[in-house]
């Protein structure tokens, strides 16, 4: 009984794993702001590392970083099924847009400050 549901388990993770990597491609390929994102995530993961010893602040200066990533790729999945409905110019449509870069915004100016709480 454990071995099936074990097994089950493990091909719902592999799915998953895979439909992830599709989904940072599919993000990849459409938005230049994910490319940029991306790109930094791992240099200031590195300075994270480097500029603090103790483990909670190193946690708390990259968790920032990746919280930002996660929200602009749940902006961009946003922004993809609004053109998915209609490309036509609406105005409910850009109000939903908005609310996605200002969501981005969000977690960057939160970046910001925990970054400048932790290093000061």
């Amino acid at each position: 009984m454990f071995r099936g549901i074990y097994q089950l388990a493990r091909r719902r993770l592999v799915s998953a794993l895979v439909y992830s990597i599709e989904g940072f491609g599919a993000a990849w390929n459409s938005e230049e702001a994910v490319k940029v994102e991306f790109a930094l995530l791992p240099l200031f993961t590195v300075l994270a590392l480097y500029l603090r010893e103790d483990g909670l602040s190193r946690a708390l200066l990259i968790s920032v970083l990746i919280l930002v990533v996660v929200v602009e790729l749940l902006n961009t999945a946003i922004e993809k099924t609004i053109d998915r409905i209609s490309t036509e110019n609406n105005p409910l449509s850009k109000k939903v847009k908005d609310m996605g870069s200002a969501a981005v915004l969000g977690a960057i100016i939160n970046a910001v400050v925990v970054w400048g709480f932790v290093l000061a």
